[in-house]
């Protein structure tokens, strides 16, 4: 009886708990290990953690700036196709499907799962398929919830947002207390050279930034913002200097109980801090962390089906999944398609050979989203925007992102060479199916087919209001 169309349900409040929880997650909780074994001593992690929160900063104002003079949803995608062309959105498209957010998700479930199971076996590590067991389980409830309603999904958001903080509060308060009473011991010589391998530093930011990544969140669902030229500046702005804050005073707290050699013998560094400085919370901080990660998770899930969302509706992908359930008024199609890729990767992934995975394609187009804010300014000189960052701000963060990238193929070919082979391997499909259209009858016919008895299926319309 009433139109079908993604509702305006984001306020700046749900909009800050939607990046805080996607910021705060488990890459905190899991990225210190990474950040010191790639950076190589103390001070030289706490450099690259405060970078990267600088860098994570600059590329939030870009964003910012890019979702006011671009007002559909979508992120990524929608900002690469509107400035650099369908091509290179398509690229995005298929490596985000296909490779960057099942591994980004299946890091976050391992995490969850590694972490709610610890009280249970500590001192012992939990069993790896036990692990994988809870992760793909907590992975399911927020699939479901994200299908069954957008009001209650962003009311999550909030409640964990606050348990996110909460966990940090309760690593940061021990950690400066002790630090007050003398003990800097793991401090000394913090910036030792000879452990320094300039190489690997790309490997330290992508596991920095990592920790970071969420920054972009509110983006993908800017058509379901309330005012979002006013809200989409304050909550990236204030969002990301309260995370750059608690995360570093959070290092410190981890370095102050913990020596290096204890942080990388540390499958979970939140759990061997506590075991340290806090034992009579052994058993609810790793809830606690397990409970933000649940967040990261919802906040992922909310994100992307959006980017799937109008991907459809551009015409870069099946038309399925831009439409919406009759009844919860959820993107139900692109919300349920990516449990099949998530479970593979959790099945099978390790966490840190994940995030290398992953890592390359990410900032690569993340860079190449900025640079088209750059092409956007040039080539509409006359286009009013209600928020604008200085040149240098996107100029810098595009050269880092994409310097980075360059070199993180020297510090781990591999798993590089991997995710640009997953990259490339759209070109193809992008030219066959897109462009030149030569497989489109066939597949037009059988896409046509399975659409209409999946529509029925799931109950699901086309949008009938345009909201941007």
């Amino acid at each position: 009886e009433e139109a079908i169309f993604l509702r305006k349900k984001i306020t700046l409040l749900r909009a800050f708990s939607l990046l805080i929880g996607s910021m705060v997650g488990s890459g905190i909780f899991i990225s210190p290990k990474g950040v010191l074994k790639n950076s190589g001593s103390v001070g030289f992690s706490l450099v690259v953690w405060f970078a990267c929160g600088l860098l994570s900063m600059f590329g939030a104002l870009c964003y910012a700036e890019l979702g006011t003079r671009i007002t559909k949803s979508g992120g990524h995608y929608i900002y690469i196709l509107e400035t650099l062309g369908p091509l290179p959105s398509f690229l995005f498209l298929w490596a985000e499907f296909f490779a960057i957010r099942p591994a980004n998700s299946a890091v976050i479930s391992l995490a969850f799962g590694r972490y709610m199971l610890e009280p249970f076996f500590a001192p012992c590590a939990a069993p790896v398929p036990a692990v994988k067991l809870v992760s793909l389980l907590g992975y399911y409830m927020v699939l479901t919830l994200n299908s069954w309603s957008v009001t209650w999904s962003a009311r999550l958001q909030t409640a964990l947002s606050i348990v996110k903080l909460l966990a940090l509060a309760l690593i940061i308060v021990p950690g400066m207390m002790l630090l007050a009473q003398g003990h800097t011991e793991n401090f000394q010589d913090a910036f030792d050279k000879q452990s320094l391998v300039l190489d690997k530093l790309p490997l330290a930011f992508y596991a920095g930034m990592f920790a970071y990544s969420g920054w972009f969140q509110a983006s993908f669902v800017r058509e379901e913002l309330v005012r979002p030229e006013r809200n989409i500046p304050l909550a990236v702005i204030i969002s990301v200097i309260t995370v750059i804050v608690g995360y570093m005073l959070t290092n410190v707290s981890y370095y102050t109980v913990l020596a290096t050699q204890d942080v990388l013998a540390s499958p979970a560094v939140a759990v061997s801090f506590v075991q340290r400085a806090f034992k009579s919370l052994i058993s609810v901080v790793p809830v606690l962390v397990a409970l933000s990660c649940f967040g990261t998770m919802n906040g992922g899930i909310f994100t992307f089906s959006r980017t799937l969302f109008v991907a459809s509706r551009e015409g870069q992908w099946p038309p399925l999944f831009s439409m919406i359930h009759i009844r919860r008024h959820t993107p139900l199609p692109a919300v349920m398609l990516m449990f099949p890729l998530v479970t593979a990767m959790v099945c099978i992934g390790d966490i840190y050979h994940l995030m290398n995975f992953f890592s390359f394609s990410r900032w690569l187009f993340i860079g190449l989203a900025t640079l088209g804010l750059i092409v956007h300014r040039h080539r509409h000189p006359e286009l009013h925007s209600p928020f604008k960052v200085p040149l240098f701000v996107p100029v810098s963060f595009t050269i880092i992102c994409l310097f980075t990238v360059a070199m993180s193929f020297y510090s781990d070919p591999v798993n590089i060479s991997i995710g640009c082979t997953m990259v490339l391997s759209g070109f193809p499909v992008y030219y066959l199916i897109i462009h030149r259209q030569i497989f489109l009858p066939l597949f037009s016919t059988l896409s046509d087919y399975l659409t209409h008895k999946l529509q029925l299926l799931l109950e699901v319309v086309q949008q009938e209001i345009k909201t941007y």
